[in-house]
């Protein structure tokens, strides 16, 4: 089995898929996706920054509750000076904190939609990246677009297995974009093209329509507007609208 072409490899590298060049080697299809947009021009993909949005912004008022509980115990204990109390309330406290900070940030912050955008005109990649650090909700969480060069860019396909406390396996999937500096294959940025979806069948698709056009594609479904989101998606609804920079936007919409 070949290794790694790039340095490094996307973690859970499972193999290298045919370069921005080359044929693919998987029928194009994009699953249960459509695309946002696709002309002669645009071929626009949707991200998702979760499988399901809403759902753990719902244990905040649990995490409100808890957060007043410690509280009132922490003060109740204060005076008596239990010390080995008082730290394992303080460390509920901070964990409490911790725990619904979360809850909001990792639900409400991301835009409801993480685009790509191929310009077939131009030879160029368009991101809508959101940058992150799950595990610190205290920064700044932020939308960094970048572009890139169409000849930059090379697809890798991971798997990785997580185990759980319990016992259980969690295996997930998905195909990495890795910008390469030109000339070489030293990575120098990477984001996610899928996750938990079509697989290398996306970069298949996404290949075939920089290659030869829409005219090789089968034809997309109708778009899903990612505005339109369900009153009852609290999460959804709070989350920020794509805005892309305007020269950015223009540049990545239309030929040169």
């Amino acid at each position: 089995m070949k290794g790694p072409k790039l340095v490094p490899p996307c973690p859970g590298w499972k193999e290298d898929l045919p370069g921005p060049y080359e044929l693919p080697a998987a029928t194009p299809d994009l699953g249960f996706d459509t695309p946002n947009y696709q002309d002669e021009v645009l071929l626009e993909l949707p991200r998702a920054s979760a499988l399901v949005r809403g759902v753990v912004i719902l244990f905040a008022p649990v995490m409100t509750a808890l957060l007043i509980a410690l509280l009132w115990i922490l003060i109740s204990i204060g005076a008596s000076l239990n010390l080995e109390l008082l730290i394992m309330v303080g460390l509920g406290l901070l964990i409490t904190v911790w725990s619904l900070f979360f809850c909001i940030k990792v639900d409400v912050t991301p835009p409801r939609d993480l685009p790509l955008r191929f310009n077939r005109a131009r030879q160029r990649l368009y991101a809508y990246n959101f940058n992150y650090r799950w595990w610190n909700p205290f920064e700044e969480w932020r939308v960094l677009p970048v572009a890139y060069d169409w000849s930059q860019v090379r697809a890798e396909r991971w798997r990785r297995t997580h185990f759980t406390a319990q016992g259980g396996v969690i295996i997930q999937f998905g195909v990495e974009l890795s910008i390469v500096k030109p000339g070489t294959n030293q990575v120098i940025d990477r984001f996610p093209l899928t996750a938990m979806g079509a697989d290398e069948h996306a970069w298949a698709y996404v290949c075939t329509y920089m290659q030869q056009g829409p005219a090789a594609l089968p034809p997309p479904g109708p778009p899903w507007d990612h505005n339109d989101v369900l009153w009852c998606n609290v999460a959804m609804l709070l989350a920020p609208k794509v805005e892309w920079p305007a020269e950015m936007d223009l540049e990545s919409r239309t030929a040169p």
